[in-house]
């Protein structure tokens, strides 16, 4: 598996950008996300890392990209993914000086699926957080092992096996590879939109006020009939790796 940062191999932005996302469509309507992706690669460009199949050179099974920002004091901010893309943009912007690196995703390909590739690009991330000179490697982890988005993030974060390790399957790669669970994000990402948006989003009549369940969704939409909007406020877990 050859893995390499798109700064050296700017030829592969078009087959990560076809490789079909695993992302739920609403998930696809953070606005915070279309800043980011539409400029990664011009001004974040040793942040993101890419995956050739093994037999296709040239055909990507992976991205895993990430941000790097300021952050101020000890303790990782609430707004978590959207947070963390927006600090380091500003600071780019602003010609601060970043102090550590957030993880953004780790996107692969469906049929890719299973086959230890998660840890593989954690472990590439990590030795590329390092090799640009930062200690510390945090992630706003999406635990999408959880299945009842009426538990609280609080509670389904810290749940373990008999093993000790962590009942969600993202959270047990991060563990497994040495990173530690730090806090909740409580609103990590959020996703507004009108019913309309929404219904084309899901296919779901969106016709009720209150929370409504919405499949891959971590916690409920919120319904509001009145004002013809519906908003989605996702909790994610940081983790922390320490690179050095």
């Amino acid at each position: 598996m050859r893995i390499s940062v798109l700064a050296d191999r700017p030829d592969l932005l078009e087959p990560l950008w076809d490789m079909p996302s695993p992302w739920p469509e609403f998930m696809r309507h953070d606005p915070i996300s279309s800043i980011y992706y539409n400029v990664a690669h011009r001004i974040f460009p040793e942040f993101v890392l890419v995956a050739e199949h093994p037999d296709e050179p040239g055909t990507i099974v992976s991205g895993a990209y990430s941000i790097p920002f300021l952050l101020v004091g000890d303790e990782l901010p609430d707004d978590g993914w959207d947070g963390a893309i927006r600090r380091g943009i500003k600071n780019h912007l602003a010609g601060d000086v970043p102090n550590i690196v957030s993880a953004i995703e780790i996107g692969i390909r469906k049929d890719m699926q299973g086959k230890g590739l998660s840890s593989l690009m954690l472990a590439a991330m990590r030795d590329n957080v390092a090799r640009l000179g930062f200690t510390d490697l945090v992630a706003p982890v999406r635990p999408n092992g959880k299945t009842d988005p009426d538990e609280p993030m609080a509670s389904y974060a810290y749940r373990t096996r008999s093993d000790g390790l962590p009942v969600d399957p993202w959270l047990r790669v991060h563990v497994r590879a040495g990173g530690v669970i730090e806090k909740v994000a409580p609103r990590s990402m959020v996703i507004p939109g009108t019913l309309a948006e929404w219904r084309e989003r899901t296919g779901l009549p969106f016709d009720a006020d209150g929370p409504l369940h919405v499949p891959f969704a971590l916690t409920p939409v919120n319904v509001d009939l009145a004002h013809d909007s519906a908003v989605y406020v996702e909790p994610n877990v940081w983790v922390r790796h320490r690179t050095a």
